[in-house]
């Protein structure tokens, strides 16, 4: 069975109408426009000064997806006459007076494993095509409690089982830079709406990098927090121990603004942690200077693309000039397979029991592999992590960030991934099994114009470092400010 042909409402793109639309890979060119090429917080300057109305914002946005989503496959779902109405009452509020912060009137896209009451939430499966959840997510509560205009579902890889995006049952996600190339995963949709400037602001998961490693093959932000201080109740899971919710955006800036709104105790996630929550824009305006970076060659810094390699010199160059000191520093191995296999197998068991033919063949394979695992196996490696989470504050008693490259690679063809679950997550899975706040930021772009990924990484609960030099990198080069160019259908 095929999805059903796209509509303003509900855009449900396949592989076939994105080769159609383009020539894979090829330059492209498109007017971007001018609203939907906004950041989060320039979008909310102009909404606060009423310069604009959250109507006209919306409808930008929507226009931007109906011209470009079947060129890159982002939306599954558009929310276009919900989003409207939504609009419509933050501009009325607005008029009475009322202003909920940054996010007032701003318009948001979720991963589809993000439960929206009302509107289907897929996880890009054909096992849950019909799903409508009965009630949001927390983090859902959280951004429409603040203003946020809820605009659609991400595409994605299904269940979250894999960070190349290309197995969803709704047709891989296309990288805006090179059509041809895969986004990664598995919060691929959201990277790439970002990419394409289809909204402001989007949320993903990550379970062993599936925030960082798109947003680094997309050329955007992305911010996976500390394990514990963003909610997970209301997102389908695949892994309760290593599963996180953040922001991918434009700017580290809005990446802040939009942790503010999601971050919090929930007594209802069993993961949450009653840690108090700070304002993050206030990273903004923090002093680098005294910070002390620690450089874990092996084994992320092993085997880099030249390209890779190139743009990490350069931008490690920069971080020295902005901090006291860098030095090398070792870091425990960890693996996040061990424990995602059985977390994963122990959610579908019964439904892949009952409907195996209705998973990814990339999806299924996966939980094969998971059906016979040792129980003392799982159970040594979960005890691992958690000496590992309370171990790796160690290091940061003579360093206070942690700098690698986000991926040691550039983005493969979707023709190569076909076979394929995972792009690597050498680099980016360790921080999951370590719980630690890391983000990707844009460093530079390969010979061939495809973005590279810097990451940062800090102490539990250090979001505001993290940040901080993130901003003042990205405020020391202009890597953030390129933008692909896109040829609509």
């Amino acid at each position: 069975m095929k999805p059903r042909a796209p509509s303003r409402r509900e855009v449900l793109t396949g592989a076939a109408g994105v080769a159609a639309a383009s020539i894979a890979g090829a330059p492209v060119s498109a007017q971007v426009p001018e609203l939907s090429n906004l950041t989060l917080k320039k979008a909310s300057d102009l909404l606060r000064r009423k310069s604009v109305s959250p109507v006209d914002l919306t409808e930008a946005c929507l226009k931007r997806i109906e011209q470009l989503n079947p060129v890159v496959n982002a939306f599954i779902t558009v929310t276009a006459e919900q989003a409207l109405a939504a609009a419509r009452e933050m501009a009325e509020e607005q008029r009475r007076g009322k202003w909920r912060g940054p996010l007032h009137g701003i318009p948001i896209a979720l991963k589809d494993n993000i439960d929206t009451k009302g509107v289907r939430t897929t996880a890009a499966s054909q096992l849950f095509k019909d799903r409508v959840p009965a009630e949001d997510a927390e983090v859902v509560q959280r951004l429409k409690a603040v203003g946020a205009i809820i605009i659609g579902k991400l595409n994605m890889q299904e269940f979250a089982y894999g960070t190349t995006s290309v197995a969803s049952y709704y047709g891989a996600v296309h990288n805006p830079w090179a059509l041809d190339r895969i986004t990664g995963g598995s919060s691929g949709g959201s990277a790439a709406a970002i990419a394409a400037d289809l909204c402001p602001g989007t949320l993903g998961t990550d379970t062993a990098g599936s925030i960082r490693i798109p947003s680094s093959y997309c050329g955007a932000v992305g911010l996976k927090p500390t394990y514990g201080r963003v909610s997970t109740h209301g997102v389908i899971p695949l892994s309760w121990t290593l599963d996180h919710v953040g922001p991918i955006c434009r700017t580290v800036e809005d990446a802040a603004v939009m942790l503010n709104a999601i971050a919090g105790y929930d007594e209802r996630d069993p993961g949450s942690v009653n840690v108090p929550v700070v304002d993050y824009t206030r990273a903004l305006n923090l002093l680098t200077s005294k910070m002390r970076l620690g450089i874990p060659r092996t084994p992320y810094y092993d085997s880099l693309d030249p390209d890779v390699q190139k743009a990490m010199d350069r931008a490690l160059e920069v971080l020295r000039k902005l901090t006291a000191s860098a030095t090398d520093v070792e870091l425990p191995p960890a693996a996040t397979t061990p424990v995602v296999g059985p977390e994963a197998q122990a959610y579908h068991q019964k439904m892949f029991k009952d409907s195996p033919e209705l998973y990814q063949p990339n999806t299924r394979a996966a939980l094969e592999r998971s059906v016979n695992l040792n129980a003392a196996d799982y159970a040594a490696k979960l005890r691992e992590i958690h000496v590992l989470r309370r171990e790796i504050k160690k290091v940061f008693v003579n360093v206070d960030l942690l700098i690698t490259p986000t991926m040691p690679g550039l983005p493969i063809p979707i023709a190569e991934s076909q076979n394929r679950l995972a792009a690597p997550i050498r680099n980016t899975g360790p921080f999951d099994v370590f719980g630690l706040p890391t983000i990707s930021v844009p460093c530079g772009f390969s010979t061939s114009g495809l973005p590279i990924g810097l990451q940062i990484s800090g102490a539990p609960f250090a979001e505001l470092q993290v940040l901080a030099l993130a901003h003042a990198y990205e405020q020391a080069t202009e890597w953030h400010n390129r933008r692909p160019v896109i040829r609509p259908a």
